[in-house]
């Protein structure tokens, strides 16, 4: 059940590539980061009401980590993943994401000195290779004008996977959901005074124009599906498997954004991408059995 949970979470976050960068055609980035967590924080808010008698009290000790957690989710991870997919492309987005598993590895290291034994190593290599393979055959590049996005959304792959090791022991404390809700409700409030410094806002006609509809539906979709839902299923995730099993797989998100363009625009898959799918698939396997 568990692994039928993330395939679902992967396929929301493969779909989060092509809806921010369709809207970061019309919205800042910083507009957009900030209605997306507003609906996050309002879903969450809603969910934290019903069950307000089952929640429990924030213990004072992990308001630190809590703290780090909100800076972490929207004023970094969120801000410089929809800025960068404006600067370049989403498979370049996708194969940086593909990278988390790496960046997992070595937070563990740096911060736990937690070695990951030789097969769990292999299994995240091999996977990687896989999303590589499929990404290059999409389309991912390092063309010089999209160098700029590259590093932002690579920056965000290295802070998702802050996200995932030190929000773990949140998660086993608070619950997936509850400490979903809590990571964001913090993550607004870091990211207002922020938002409010960036000196860079666009008018915010699409919101009101002809085009309204459009671009409330995909800041909805980002952030109540891919913020509330995605990242629900990530820490529920994380509630029953470690960080390492968890983050390999995201190397499945080119295959699955590529299924969802066959799906989606009758796009054919080739020889190349069914190679790399299945070295990713193989990766992932093992990192399981590691």
């Amino acid at each position: 059940m568990i692994y039928l949970l993330l395939l679902l979470q992967q396929l929301i976050s493969s779909s989060t590539h092509l809806v921010a960068k369709n809207v970061t055609l019309t919205l800042h980035p910083t507009t957009v980061v900030l209605v997306r967590g507003i609906f996050t924080c309002v879903a969450f808010g809603i969910w934290v009401f019903i069950r307000r008698s089952k929640v429990r009290r924030i213990d004072r000790e992990d308001i630190p980590r809590l703290l780090l957690l909100g800076l972490i989710n929207m004023p970094i991870n969120q801000l410089l993943f929809i800025w960068g997919v404006k600067y370049t492309t989403a498979p370049n987005a996708s194969l940086a994401y593909a990278l988390t598993p790496a960046f997992v590895v070595i937070i563990m290291l740096m911060f736990w000195k937690q070695r990951p034994g030789l097969k769990r190593l292999l299994g995240v290599c091999v996977a990687f290779l896989g999303a590589t393979i499929v990404l290059v055959d999409r389309g991912a590049g390092f063309a010089p004008s999209q160098t700029l996005g590259n590093v932002m959304v690579l920056g965000a792959s290295m802070s998702w996977a802050g996200f995932t090791v030190f929000g773990r022991p949140m998660v086993v404390k608070y619950g997936p959901v509850y400490a979903t809700a809590l990571t964001f409700f913090a993550g607004l409030a870091l990211y207002l005074p922020i938002w409010a410094l960036i000196p860079v806002h666009d008018p915010a006609t699409p919101l009101t124009d002809s085009t309204w509809l459009a671009t409330w539906s995909q800041l909805f979709y980002l952030g109540v599906i891919t913020s509330g839902v995605g990242y629900g299923l990530w820490y529920y995730a994380l509630s029953r498997m470690d960080s390492g099993r968890v983050a390999v797989f995201n190397n499945l998100q080119p295959i699955l954004t590529s299924i969802l363009a066959l799906m989606i625009f009758g796009t054919q898959p080739t020889p190349l991408f069914l190679v790399g799918g299945a070295v990713a698939l193989i990766g992932v396997m093992i990192t399981q059995r590691g």
